[in-house]
């Protein structure tokens, strides 16, 4: 089998970084951190033209009819340019046929047994939220105005990533049919673990330009040989990291694809929920530890509110706990292993 890229691939992603880098550079994200505005209908409504969000809606349902493996690639770049929003979320709605092609703002919540904490990201801005019950083993979609009746906004780590409280109960809403809640967790999972491989991508870029222009003693530091080596341990945690979630994705395209609500099978299979789960621990891994390295490679720098290193950190550390996190993702390997 042959795991290269197609030349139809290289372009789609190379097409979402330049649109992204137009749109959404250095400059647009230090404004939204700075305070600014963080969610830019205008540039989701951009981001849906270009297909970020039906690259898996069938051609007649005015999508593009690809499957994961493209989905990783794109969301890579994503995760790169550090887009906030509920990205993944309104991927997995308008696959199951849950929001339109224009645009549309979805969230997702997983209500486990025992009923924990929710957080929805960017509430108020959302046209569909969708409530994953696990005691009920049912996806349904319920008002986010009634919702936001009952929520409050919270503070978070990530000054771009705006999250708030559900406070009462949920309304019950309705089911949404032909939807397997194990296939969409498992999907968000490995969306989510590429949004990282590109955060993960961008801590290597900017540590080794870094490196490359900072002088210390006459010479740049990426002479030395700490740095060097924090530099390269960095780029082998991406890397099979990188690899990980593109098998990762072949694998669930195989055993159905498309978020079960557009013709995939019911449930996944133990071998490629597996692969999944070990992605998103590499991913997490690569983008966490990843960014840390970088704090240190800029050294002081790297602490201030100037420099855009805490902003890796703080996104790493809110992606690690969406979907499946460490817990989860190690005691399904350790089920399969087993």
């Amino acid at each position: 089998m042959d795991f290269r890229l197609t030349q139809d691939q290289v372009d789609l992603q190379a097409g979402m970084r330049s649109l992204l880098a137009g749109r959404f550079g250095r400059e647009r994200l230090r404004e939204a951190a700075d305070g600014g505005e963080v969610f830019d209908r205008a540039l989701w409504g951009e981001l849906a033209g270009a297909g970020l969000f039906t690259l898996r809606v069938p051609v007649e349902g005015d999508g593009l009819g690809l499957g994961l493996a493209e989905a990783v690639l794109v969301f890579e770049e994503a995760g790169r340019a550090l887009v906030p929003g509920p990205l993944v979320a309104s991927e997995l709605a308008v696959a199951l046929g849950q929001g339109g092609t224009a645009g549309t703002v979805a969230g997702l919540v997983r209500v486990p047994r025992g009923r924990g904490p929710l957080l929805v990201e960017q509430l108020p801005s959302l046209d569909v939220l969708l409530v994953l019950d696990v005691a009920a083993g049912e996806l349904r979609r319920v008002d986010p105005v009634d919702v936001l009746a009952v929520a409050r906004e919270v503070r978070g780590v990530d000054p771009l990533t705006r999250l708030w409280e559900v406070t009462g109960p949920l309304p019950q809403g309705s089911p949404v049919s032909r939807a397997d809640p194990d296939r969409v967790w498992c999907e968000g999972t490995l969306l989510t673990a590429a949004l990282q491989v590109g955060l993960a991508a961008r801590a290597v870029g900017s540590a080794v330009a870094y490196a490359g222009q900072r002088e210390q003693f006459g010479q740049p530091i990426g002479a030395f040989q700490a740095v060097q080596h924090l530099c390269a341990d960095m780029l082998g945690r991406l890397e099979p990291a990188r690899v990980a979630v593109r098998a990762a994705a072949l694998a669930l395209d195989a055993d159905g694809g498309a978020g079960s609500g557009a013709g995939g099978q019911a449930g996944v299979a133990p071998d490629a929920a597996a692969e999944v789960a070990g992605a998103k621990l590499l991913a997490d891994e690569a983008a966490v530890h990843g960014a840390r390295d970088c704090l240190q490679v800029h050294g002081g720098m790297g602490f201030t509110w100037e420099g855009d290193v805490h902003l890796l950190l703080k996104r790493a550390w809110v992606r690690q706990q969406s979907f499946a996190g460490a817990e989860e993702c190690a005691e399904l390997l350790a089920e399969r292993l087993l």
